[in-house]
């Protein structure tokens, strides 16, 4: 852009001009970009595109989308998913097997039969715990994996691995990974969109969605409450739109021209993009962030009319509506932090009253968002993934204590959607639920994940620091038992 595309004149107005004058604000700069995107096809003005994203796929992938939802603290998996009767008929014993168990903080309990009584659900008659009575009865859409196993049993690195395949800090997250390998499928929105609990941060906080090494465009957009879903997107009312308008009309001058004598400068490019989608938000994040639209039912169905289930099904509906206005990637927290009180799934000291609690914000909204996508067939190119960072050992932390330590050497998550077999289960832990038969790792869940979307996870790769980087490191094979 040269500077004498920059004055403005009464005598010649420009097209930006036009679109100044017809936006005002942000919302100008936001059809100014979208102008703007068109012409550089016919211009030699350099390319705002990432040069780092990839958006394409290695081959024709069953999902589009994805939406992750995490637990943070560990739910327990013989009190949810996996069946254990041989923790009812050795209640209260200490057994040969839970000797050789080995606890996080030290303290070797006896076997602890779970409070919640399992029942056969579905055409499946999946056996399920009462702790999710909702969730229980989309069980004919789900594929279970109860061998699951981790590679650390502390909450923090543990959870580096469920979201960056490393248990170290620094690495991209697999929400920016997937945003880099297939690009966005809405330019007024960003590509990975992560929704937090709003009882606090996850334990490690934004690193968790972080974009690591990866293009700075791909980390993960937060959106929050509901009566404030996206913090600082318009400016204080002091600031004129005039005076807004020609600060970010000479900031474009200086970056695009700094851009040109430095066309490989990422951050840049990054910094240029993210003022771009800001402008554009402006316009699009109202609509999707409104739920004033949906009908009654939906928001009954979502939890909306009960204060204790309202925030985290806000959540639950904002992701499907995200999805469903084409943003790739969604991830979804049920669990906050562990301070005082703690606020996530960590139940250590009382397992009944902590996994209720959760429990009853978790499980209308989870499904109901789930119905809700097989219901407008989203399902169909949508791909859900529940985690939790690891599970809970099938004994008490200490003699006469009432909670379960961590356990990362077996537990269970759920997928179901896209290209995800429908009533199934898949791999097993041993009689007592400690451990797996035969191991999956996350590397193998990520590797699946990726295949869903269409992407080989050994050809994904990002060179960084003398070798090229991937989500799942040197490992991981496609779970092949789990697809249609």
């Amino acid at each position: 852009m040269s500077n004498e595309n920059c004055k403005r004149t009464p005598s010649q107005p420009t097209r930006r001009d036009f679109l100044w004058e017809i936006g005002g604000g942000l919302a100008g700069i936001a059809l100014a970009s979208m102008a703007k995107d068109e012409a550089r096809a016919d211009s030699h003005t350099p390319s705002l595109t990432p040069s780092h994203t990839l958006g394409l796929s290695h081959f024709g992938g069953r999902a589009k989308h994805v939406i992750f939802i995490s637990l943070p603290g560990g739910l327990s998996h013989v009190d949810s998913f996996d069946y254990k009767p041989e923790l009812v008929k050795n209640h209260g014993k200490e057994i040969d097997g839970s000797n050789t168990i080995v606890p996080f903080n030290g303290k070797r309990g006896t076997v602890l039969k779970s409070p919640w009584e399992f029942r056969p659900h579905g055409k499946s008659g999946k056996y399920l715990s009462d702790l999710l009575p909702n969730i229980n009865g989309c069980v004919d859409d789900l594929t279970f994996i109860h061998s699951m196993v981790a590679r650390s049993n502390a909450h923090g690195p543990a959870l580096f691995q469920l979201s960056t395949g490393f248990i170290l800090q620094g690495f991209p997250s697999a929400g920016s990974w997937i945003s880099y390998g297939l690009g966005s499928l809405n330019n007024n929105l960003p590509s990975f969109v992560v929704l937090p609990d709003n009882r606090g941060l996850p334990p490690c906080g934004s690193a968790l969605w972080g974009n690591g090494f990866l293009p700075a465009s791909h980390q993960g957009v937060i959106f929050g409450e509901e009566n404030q879903p996206i913090a600082d997107l318009r400016p204080p009312d002091k600031i004129a739109a005039s005076d807004q308008t020609a600060t970010y009309d000479l900031l474009t001058h200086l970056n695009e021209s700094h851009l040109k004598e430095h066309p490989e400068d990422d951050l840049l490019v990054s910094r240029i993009k993210a003022y771009e989608l800001a402008a554009k938000m402006q316009l699009s994040a109202p609509e999707v962030t409104s739920i004033a639209g949906e009908s009654e039912k939906t928001k009954e169905a979502y939890g909306l009319n009960n204060p204790i289930t309202r925030a985290y099904g806000y959540n639950c509906l904002l992701a499907r509506r995200l999805i469903e206005r084409g943003v790739r990637c969604v991830q979804l927290y049920n669990g906050g932090h562990f301070g005082e009180p703690r606020v996530n799934w960590d139940a250590h000291e009382d397992l009944v009253t902590n996994h209720n609690k959760n429990g009853t914000i978790l499980d209308k909204p989870t499904a109901a968002l789930l119905m809700d996508l097989k219901q407008r067939g989203m399902l169909e190119d949508t791909l859900v993934v529940f985690t939790t960072e690891f599970g809970r050992l099938p004994i008490t932390e200490g003699i006469g204590e009432a909670g379960r330590d961590h356990n990362p050497e077996g537990f269970s998550i759920f997928l179901a959607g896209a290209g995800i077999k429908r009533g199934y289960s898949y791999g097993q832990t041993d009689e007592l639920g400690y451990k797996a038969d035969s191991p999956t790792s996350i590397y193998d869940l990520h590797a699946t994940v990726l295949h869903l979307l269409g992407m080989d996870h050994k050809k994904l790769t990002f060179y960084h620091n003398g070798t090229y980087r991937r989500l799942t490191d040197v490992h991981g094979t496609v779970i092949k038992d789990i697809l249609v």
